[in-house]
């Protein structure tokens, strides 16, 4: 991305003449490339183009967008794996009821005790449940497979909104897997938690959302102190500072 900046002294800055023509500064990795500008006008009208922390922050926020988007999909597709269940609850609970039996042998083993197994009995127990009630966890599911996708959209589009979404959203279900690690601590479980907690703690403070370091005005202007235009910017204020060494001696002369 080069743009070309209407003030002279920060235009002379970033564009380069060469033997195959003029050269632009790129606003993401500062090198110079060939060829006219993308764009033009005056440097506080330039495109943002996130470089250093910024660009980095950007790329673990997209990270945590595919990992909603793919926890979104695996909810959404156990909505429909449910609601299709529902339409043949009765023959999936004769089936099961049928061939449970035959696992008898090997169960035994493997010493496995089929009756007092926790799968078998979740299992019984949804097979049994109403169709009012296994309605209602399709309904749930899809409400929640749809919340993970649009906090999937914010964190991908980098929308202030996405970040205040998802903090809020995942938030929501830390108590929850608390309390799942407290019923049965198993490895999947705590290491989910802790994702999620890394997450909150880093959108928290590294978007500075809630007021957290000086706010939104300050997201803004670390945004905007990155950035090669406020850099070259910068350089130029001060080459042009009475102080500046060469300011001083241009004028000894």
């Amino acid at each position: 991305m080069t743009y070309a900046p209407v003030e002279k002294a920060l235009r002379e800055r970033l564009r380069a003449e060469t033997a195959l023509g003029e050269a632009w500064r790129c606003l993401r990795c500062g090198d110079f490339t060939l060829g006219a500008p993308h764009g033009s006008g005056p440097a506080e009208d330039a495109p943002i183009v996130l470089r250093g922390k910024a660009l980095r922050d950007a790329t673990i926020l997209r990270l945590l967008a595919v990992f909603r988007w793919g926890k979104g999909l695996l909810v959404l597709a156990a909505a429909f794996g449910i609601w299709r269940f529902r339409a043949h609850q009765d023959a999936i609970s004769m089936a099961f009821d049928e061939d449970l039996p035959l696992l008898q042998p090997l169960a035994d083993k493997l010493g496995w005790n089929l009756e007092e197994s926790g799968v078998v009995h979740t299992l019984r127990a949804v097979l049994s449940a109403e169709t009012s009630t296994l309605t209602w966890i399709v309904l749930g599911l899809l409400v929640f497979g749809a919340l993970l996708m649009v906090e999937g959209v914010g964190l991908w589009l980098l929308q202030r909104w996405g970040e205040y979404f998802a903090v809020v959203a995942t938030s929501l279900f830390v108590p929850i897997e608390i309390y799942e690690i407290v019923e049965k601590v198993t490895w999947l479980r705590v290491v989910i938690l802790l994702i999620n907690l890394t997450a909150v703690l880093y959108i928290l403070l590294s978007k500075r959302l809630f007021g957290l370091r000086g706010g939104r005005a300050a997201h803004e202007a670390e945004r905007h102190e990155t950035g090669l235009l406020e850099v070259e910017t910068a350089a130029l204020e001060r080459s042009l500072s009475p102080h500046h060494p060469a300011t001083a001696t241009a004028r000894q002369k």
